[in-house]
């Protein structure tokens, strides 16, 4: 295998070209492709989707779903970036491909997750800024702040200067 062949044929072509693989096990949340579309805004396009020569996905489903959304599908011309992997017709080597790319991106673990939005909030980020860059809601944060219900709730209505006097439920 040429390890160089799939970037060398890095290209962006329409949309439209590409089909979804019928074997993908992965499924992702409507939440989790509003943060894969934010990831996209924010950072711009970081990895390329992966087929066959046919133009069928092999890695990116989530990625070429997302880019056929507005706003992303006008602000890239209703295109997106592709690498082409050719297994020769192996179906099976095109199915390992799907596998092992998401197989290989793991999972975040708790106490790394912990420390990185202890961090965020100890550099003066917001739980609303760290919740829409990071795809969580405000109990999720809180989960993974370390911080006391009474701390993120202080911490919450910081800067709020005036309070109505409505009783406030939570589930935190």
């Amino acid at each position: 295998m040429d390890l160089f062949a799939p970037l060398a044929s890095l290209q962006w072509v329409d949309h439209g070209l590409l089909r979804a693989n019928g074997y993908n096990p992965n499924k992702v949340s409507e939440d989790n492709l509003k943060l894969l579309t934010q990831s996209i805004l924010t950072n711009g396009w970081t990895l390329p989707i992966v087929t066959r020569p046919d133009f069928t996905i092999i890695d990116g489903f989530h990625r070429w779903t997302v880019a056929g959304r507005e706003p992303l599908y006008a602000k890239l011309g209703g295109k997106v970036p592709v690498v082409i992997v050719d297994h020769k017709g192996n179906e099976s080597e095109d199915v390992y491909g799907t596998i092992t790319h998401n197989r290989a991106r793991g999972t975040h673990l708790l106490e790394p997750m912990k420390a990185i939005v202890k961090k965020l909030l100890d550099d003066g980020k917001t739980v609303a800024e760290i919740g829409r860059q990071l795809g969580m809601k405000p109990e999720e944060v809180f989960r993974l702040s370390g911080f006391t219900r009474e701390e993120f709730l202080a911490l919450m209505t910081k800067g709020h200067d005036r309070y109505s006097n409505a009783i406030v439920y939570t589930h935190i």
